[in-house]
Parts: C-alpha cells; sequence; structure tokens
C-alpha cells in the first residue's frame, strides 16, 4: 500500500516467531540484495565516462544506491513498527513468548521515537516530525495489542487439545463467532456446531480461530 511516507507492506505469516522472523527480514534483505547490483553498477558506468559523458544518468544512478542504503539502515533500527524492531520482537519471541517480546519491543520503540521527536525538533523537521508521529501510532497500537496478549495468555486452557502448530491449548469460554448467526460459543464444547443456529464450523478453522485471538 503506497502512503504519503512511503510504500507499506501488510503479511499475515503463522503465528510462529520463525515464520514471523522471516517475513519481517525479506524487507530489508531486498535491500541487501539490491546493493551490489547498484554498487557494481555505479563503478562500471563511472568506469565507462559517464560522470562526464551522462552526467544525469550518473547522478540518477548512484542517487539511487544511496537511497537503497538509506532505506537500509533506516529500517534496520531497531524501534518498533520499523522492520528492526520487529526483527528484536520475533527473536526475543523464542525466549520471552508472543506477548511479553511484543511488549519488550514496543517499549523500546517509544524510547527511540522520543529520540527520532527530538531530532526533529532541533533540526526543524517537519518530515522527520510525520515519520515519528507515524511510528508512534503504530507502536501503541503494539503495545495495546502487547496488553491483550497478556490479558489473553492468562485465560484459563481446556485440556486435551492443542494447536497443530504452536501447540498452545485454545481458551474455555465462548471465543469464537458463528459466521452464520453471528453469536459466539465455545467450538470445543459444542464439537465444532453452532448452538444457537446448528451451523457447523469448520475444523480448520477451530485451529484458525483459536490461533488468531485476540
Amino acid at each position: 500500500m503506497l502512503w504519503p511516507l512511503g510504500g507499506v507492506a501488510y503479511v499475515n505469516p503463522p503465528q510462529r516467531p520463525g515464520a514471523t522472523l522471516w517475513s519481517i527480514a525479506a524487507g530489508p534483505l531486498v535491500n541487501v540484495a539490491l546493493f551490489p547490483i547498484l554498487f557494481a553498477a555505479v563503478v562500471m558506468t563511472r568506469s565507462m565516462g559517464w560522470a562526464h559523458s551522462m552526467p544525469d544518468a550518473y547522478l540518477l544512478l548512484r542517487a539511487v544506491m544511496w537511497i537503497d542504503v538509506s532505506l537500509l539502515a533506516f529500517n534496520i533500527l531497531p524501534i518498533y513498527p520499523l522492520d528492526g524492531g520487529q526483527i528484536l520482537r520475533s527473536l526475543l519471541w523464542f525466549v520471552l513468548g508472543r506477548a511479553r517480546s511484543l511488549m519488550v519491543a514496543t517499549v523500546l520503540g517509544m524510547l527511540g521515537i522520543v529520540g527520532f521527536i527530538g531530532i526533529a525538533i532541533l533540526v526543524r523537521s517537519m518530515w522527520i516530525g510525520a515519520i515519528s508521529a507515524f511510528m508512534l501510532l503504530n507502536c501503541w497500537g503494539g503495545l495495546k495489542h502487547a496488553r491483550e496478549l497478556l490479558r489473553f495468555a492468562k485465560l484459563p486452557r481446556r485440556p486435551g487439545y492443542a494447536c497443530p502448530s504452536c501447540r498452545t491449548a485454545p481458551p474455555a469460554g465462548a471465543y469464537w463467532r458463528c459466521g452464520h448467526c453471528g453469536q459466539t460459543f465455545d467450538t470445543f464444547e459444542t464439537g465444532a456446531i453452532c448452538p444457537h443456529c446448528a451451523t457447523g464450523l469448520p475444523r480448520p478453522r477451530v485451529w484458525i480461530a483459536e490461533c488468531n485471538i485476540p
């Protein structure tokens, strides 16, 4: 999606730290892959004399290379919701779990954003200020999501069941919504059948609903 501040890509990987890590790392890796190509092109065109015979084309190519480097350096900053902050969160996920890793990443992100706001005030840059505001909104959303995940982690669990992907036991309660009547119910208690309208819930959706809560 194109925004006034640049492009934004939304991904929905499986809720596992490894899958999330590779999905987020794909962004900076594109910049890493482009750099040697752009660097070789700049060196080759300079040796061919483009700096004098075709200065505009040479300067454009060199500018694209430095833009690529700048985007890479910016995106890998460990500030949530930048790629670097989300990569940090994915690495912490292996140790701290889904909720606490997001909480730590967003708190560190808040500190980094405060630094960006200070830089924006110091250099009087509305552009840096706008980027800081955009990151602050996303970081605040991540912080609220982390609090919801922590609350969800404390819910009582239903023994005897587990997600086939993450091995997490489902919560005991009416956390599934029927796609036909819109009422909530406990799919494990009713055998994946809505008690309000008797509509059957497909088995794959039983696990999808559990692993995407909240």
